[in-house]
């Protein structure tokens, strides 16, 4: 079937470019944009208890207002505030209320703003939208902090805002160009390292200009299918996009010109050799591409509403770099030749695979050592996943320079860490009949007293009597570790046990839908991990018809997950500080490490099935399969460790974790585990390694035959 392929797009290259070029520019031009989301209660199904709160909310008490900001003043010397200051926070407040900036409803202060300790006063911004994320919000954000600083001059005050608006629009403007940041930094790597492996400027540019239709083309189908099937991206989405398909793509192009050169050095005509190269490695890289596509679309599994929508859309990707590296790469450079190589002449001479060549006879002469090595490697580093902490509060990944991060801080100065994002409770008759005023007080005394809570609001009544809502202010940071334990705890539970006979008591707010996040990602755990899996153990069992290579080759990835995080773990939270890493990053580096490692391992055990079954040895075959493979699965992983790599240069820590994470779990994969322990394990293991598939059909072959076999290989 590969063969088949690749002998249409070869010989027909004007009609495989001309059809790709179309549905580029096709999808440019008319599929729809997509439209990233904020409100993370919507990425969780329905039955969680901080989504009911939210559907009540709007029912119950259509005109609560939220302050989509909060402005924190305080004195410039740091001293309490006199009559004088408070006098002029309100003055302040008023003159940015009198000034009508679009979608600011209100901005009002009183003088039960102040702290306790007088330090600190606050301003609540009441927005006439609940998108933090809306542009004109964020402008409007923009707007009040240069109207504030006229309004303050000739006061002994300085004002900081905060709250969601002000964060997303820091948030924003601190990424700066996050994407073209990262598409511009990809690029010139994936450029310089062709470079460097080919030693060709074609070879080096032209890949990037195949993937760059590709990436039309994916994000085109991305945006179409969201817009049919109802789905919304996340906003980090772009950013991976571009490094997965950057890198991905790159892989597969790079497993095809390898083989295309190797038939060249055979003196192969240059269009039958990528004819030979596609029908050679077609079958592995589209087991490969199974492997990562199957390991994403197992997020469909998620609770998670933003994982759900990130699995289809890498999916999408991976699929398209498939068909790019089958159809579009061997249509151009069968119009190339050889002068795709030009200025270098390696094509013409014998392969010197020198290093590879020591480290395949080291593993064939010493394959326990260098299995226990390599093994005891990754266990070491897998060690320091057990002090993995989960870290919820997207805040933290901020510069902590920012204005809406430094008047968070001095509002902490001098009112409860919760202030900012009270969590609110609300008490619901199940008849729909009035609630008792004497309950209400009683329920709220219960509230006041659990632990954790500095304060309860009175009752506030809907608009039938039916439900009464609370605002409880917490001791400690809303979106920490110990808030969300609390309200998804303790507090829920002794809300829902207080609340009076013929009553239902409901938790919500942001430490609340934190911690039903928490609930789904660990439930993703359980679910996700073993279906990926299980569904790639299968697609390793089809490509190799074997029952055993499938164990431990998923075994081995496993252990590289766990070292991959414990590392990260190091890092991040021993070396750098990080009270804990991203929640989802477990997840992501599961993916991500398993299925790419996967394609790496399915390169090595493919070339050691064909040195079997070209009559060699278990340990000949593992020093033939090393020499030959190792310099593919080398190039391959340094340029996708590289284009994940980048993501490290983003000034937000969550994409800083991700890109260290699935960078060094690459590197870890191909050259510790792909080209060390799997090869080691195959060769001790022997004929049983392919059981119950090829054991037995090795032949010793010579000459003629011999080299038939070896075009044969699938790397």
């Amino acid at each position: 079937m590969f063969g088949r392929i690749g002998r249409f797009a070869v010989l027909r290259p004007w009609t495989t470019i001309a059809a790709w070029v179309l549905a580029a520019v096709a999808l440019a031009m008319l599929s729809p944009q997509l439209k990233p989301i904020s409100d993370q209660a919507e990425f969780l199904p329905s039955h969680y208890e901080s989504v009911r709160v939210a559907e009540l909310e709007k029912r119950a008490f259509p005109q609560h207002e939220q302050p989509a900001a909060i402005a924190v003043f305080q004195r410039k010397d740091g001293e309490r505030l006199n009559d004088a200051d408070r006098a002029d926070v309100a003055k302040v407040a008023a003159g940015l209320q009198d000034r009508k900036i679009s979608l600011v409803k209100k901005v009002e202060t009183s003088p039960q703003a102040v702290s306790p300790n007088g330090k600190i006063a606050l301003a609540s911004v009441v927005a006439t939208v609940k998108d933090p994320y809306n542009p004109e919000l964020t402008e409007a954000v923009k707007e009040l902090r240069t109207e504030a600083r006229t309004l303050l001059a000739g006061t002994d005050l300085k004002m900081g805002l905060t709250g969601a608006a002000a964060t997303a629009l820091d948030s924003q403007e601190s990424s700066g160009d996050t994407d073209a940041m990262i598409m511009s930094a990809t690029l010139l790597l994936i450029i310089v390292l062709l470079l460097v492996i080919f030693r060709s400027p074609l070879i080096a540019i032209m890949p990037v200009l195949v993937i760059a239709v590709a990436f039309v083309v994916a994000t085109g189908l991305i945006s179409t299918a969201a817009e049919l099937g109802g789905l919304q991206a996340d906003s980090s989405i772009s950013a991976i996009l571009i490094v997965v398909l950057f890198g991905v793509g790159t892989d597969y192009i790079l497993f095809l010109l390898f083989r295309y050169r190797e038939q060249l050095r055979e003196a192969t005509a240059p269009k039958e050799a990528m004819i030979r190269a596609v029908g050679l490695v077609g079958e592995t890289i589209a087991s490969a591409a199974g492997a990562v596509i199957v390991a994403f679309l197992a997020l469909l599994l998620s609770s998670m509403g933003m994982l759900r929508t990130m699995g289809p859309s890498l999916a999408i990707s991976v699929a398209v770099a498939l068909a790019a590296g089958l159809t579009l790469v061997p249509a151009v450079f069968s119009l190339l030749g050889t002068k795709a190589f030009w200025p270098s002449k390696a094509w013409k001479k014998p392969a010197r695979n020198a290093v590879a060549g020591r480290v395949g006879r080291a593993a064939a002469k010493r394959p326990a050592v260098v299995a226990l090595l390599s093994g005891g490697v990754l266990a070491v580093l897998a060690v320091g996943a057990f002090g993995f902490r989960a870290e919820f509060d997207g805040n933290t990944s901020l510069p902590k320079n920012l204005e809406s991060v430094q008047a968070m801080k001095d509002l902490q100065k001098g009112f409860s860490a919760g202030q900012a994002d009270p969590t609110t409770v609300y008490l619901r008759s199940d008849d729909g009949s009035a609630l008792d005023g004497s309950e209400l007080d009683t329920f709220r005394s219960v509230l006041a007293g659990a632990k954790g809570v500095g304060q309860v609001s009175p009752a506030v009544m809907g608009a039938d009597g039916s439900v009464a809502q609370y605002s409880l202010v917490l001791t400690s940071p809303p979106a920490g570790e110990r808030a969300i334990s609390l309200v998804g705890g303790e507090l829920r539970d002794t809300a829902h046990k207080a609340a009076p006979q013929g009553t239902t008591a409901l938790v919500g707010g942001t430490t609340a839908l934190l911690a039903d996040i928490k609930t789904a990602v660990e439930h993703d755990y359980k679910l996700v991990f073993p279906v990926a899996g299980l569904a790639i153990m299968i697609i390793l069992g089809l490509l190799l018809r074997s029952l055993v290579a499938p164990l431990y080759l998923m075994l081995s990835v496993g252990l590289g997950f766990g070292a991959t995080l414990g590392a990260t773990v190091w890092l991040f939270q021993n070396v750098r500080g990080e009270n804990g890493l991203l929640f989802t990053l477990p997840v992501i580096v599961y993916l991500f490490v398993v299925a790419i490692g996967t394609d790496y391992n399915i390169l090595m055990v493919a070339r050691l099935r064909e040195e079997v079954r070209a009559g060699k040895s278990p340990r000949e075959a593992v020093a033939r399969a090393v020499a030959q493979s190792a310099p593919t699965i080398g190039s391959a992983a340094v340029i996708l460790a590289g284009t994940f790599g980048v993501l490290m240069l983003a000034s937000n820590t969550m994409l800083q974790q991700m890109g260290f994470a699935v960078a060094f779990g690459i590197l870890l994969t191909a050259f510790v585990m792909a080209i060390l322990l799997v090869p080691t394990l195959t060769g001790l293991l022997g004929t049983k390694a392919w059981w119950p598939g090829h054991q037995g059909d090795a032949q010793p072959q010579s000459g003629d035959a011999a080299d038939h076999a070896e075009d044969r290989a699938l790397v």
